[in-house]
């Protein structure tokens, strides 16, 4: 069965929608994960992280690391559960226990969300290619049939032309909305390093006056950081 360019691009035009389709579905459903995994992670207020942290810092205080860490457990959004890690690796000292939090954080909390996030950037990219891609298609069908050389039926020419405006309309509407909850959500990310960052420092200083050696016995010092620092190095203060 022979195929014209007109019934080719047709067929690619289906596609095309179908493929928009499913952008639009993986792109809403990331979203909402990571919406729920930033809401699973961070406390709702700095009043809610507060009132935790007076509980843990009056625990520590009367010495009942065991109370503190069973409290922590009871709890998985990231500040806790740093906290009782912290709590469980105290005899490591605070300099390499400061290691340990940023590289925890680092790859249990902001990898998984910038791994989420990385795909809805990917979405807003990839819908507006495929929007023009629709685009071209369209165009292509349009002209296709006008080389005919014979009368064309307006209804199938407006068929083409539409395909190349729906297509594209349809690939803008699927990006900018995202564009808007991505950043919305990259603002909700440095708001959870930032809770993050005021909690465990505040942690350290309680550890520290609770008698938590500053460097390890058996260790020496780490080296300076990089001046390049990563985002999880960026939420600990350097003392």
């Amino acid at each position: 069965m022979r195929f014209d360019l007109s019934t080719i691009t047709t067929y690619l035009g289906t596609a095309d929608y179908a493929a928009l389709a499913l952008v639009a579905l993986w792109g809403a459903f990331c979203m909402v994960m990571l919406v729920r995994r930033i809401r699973r992670f961070r406390f709702v207020t700095e009043q809610q992280q507060e009132e935790f942290l007076l509980r843990v810092e009056d625990l520590i205080t009367r010495g009942d690391f065991t109370a503190a860490v069973d409290m922590c457990s009871e709890d998985s959004r990231a500040l806790p559960q740093l906290v009782r890690l912290a709590l469980l690796n105290r005899r490591l000292g605070l300099s390499r226990l400061r290691t340990l939090l940023v590289e925890r954080f680092q790859r249990d909390v902001l990898a998984d969300l910038e791994y989420r996030l990385s795909w809805i950037y990917t979405v807003i990219k990839s819908a507006p290619m495929l929007g023009l891609f629709g685009t071209v298609l369209g165009m292509m069908g349009a002209f296709a049939k006008l080389s005919g050389g014979e009368k064309v039926d307006p209804t199938k020419l407006a068929d083409d032309i539409s395909l190349a405006l729906v297509t594209t309309a349809i690939g803008l509407a699927i990006a900018i909305p995202l564009v808007l909850c991505a950043a919305s959500a990259s603002i909700q990310i440095r708001k959870l390093e930032d809770f993050v960052s005021s909690g465990l420092n505040r942690l350290l200083d309680v550890l520290k006056s609770a008698g938590v050696r500053t460097e390890s016995a058996a260790t020496p010092p780490p080296a300076p950081a990089p001046a390049g620092r990563t985002a999880a190095e960026r939420t600990f203060r350097t003392e």
